[in-house]
């Protein structure tokens, strides 16, 4: 069983991959490894097996998740984003965080389901222009701006992921 996810797959270790190509390899691994092939084999094959098929499904939703990719990438390269740890951001990214969140609070007081959505909107055209940037530090080897980006966008996420939320919660 290889450990590397993108070797498991026949990937290059980059962040930009081929999502249809990480798809064929996936379903290739998943059918060799799939249970039911060893249903009559030994406990120990069996055991095996169910670890490779484990192993694939985290490898798998590790590589098509952008921001999972690039911190996993990130720890092929020894580094380590500190997200627990370090939580220093740039003054105006931290600006941007709070007026965000103020708007999420805002509108979720106000039971605005068409504010929620403008702010969604704006929140994943941020992710999309901060993966696409945290890409190319990636691909151009800059980790210790690329780990500071990806923290950036791990709050980028969570708030939209809140707004998401609170879309869901007002609309049921």
């Amino acid at each position: 069983m290889k450990d590397d996810y993108f070797a498991l797959f026949g990937l290059p270790a980059q962040f930009t991959i081929d999502e249809a190509a990480l798809d064929a390899a996936y379903r290739t691994v998943q059918s060799q490894a799939h249970p039911d092939r060893f249903a009559k084999a030994g406990d120990a094959e069996r055991r095996v097996a169910m670890q490779w098929a484990t192993h694939a499904n985290e490898a798998y939703r590790t590589l098509r998740q952008p921001l999972k990719r690039a911190i996993y990438l990130l720890s092929l390269r020894g580094v380590d984003i500190q997200a627990e740890n370090n939580t220093a951001m740039e003054p105006a990214f931290l600006m941007q965080q709070m007026e965000w969140r103020e708007a999420l609070q805002d509108a979720v007081q106000a039971r605005d389901v068409d504010a929620l959505d403008s702010l969604l909107g704006e929140l994943r055209r941020e992710k999309r222009e901060r993966q696409q940037a945290l890409g190319a530090l990636l691909d151009a080897f800059d980790n210790d701006t690329a780990a500071a980006a990806a923290r950036q966008l791990m709050f980028v996420e969570k708030i939209e992921h809140d707004a998401s939320e609170a879309i869901d919660r007002l609309e049921s």
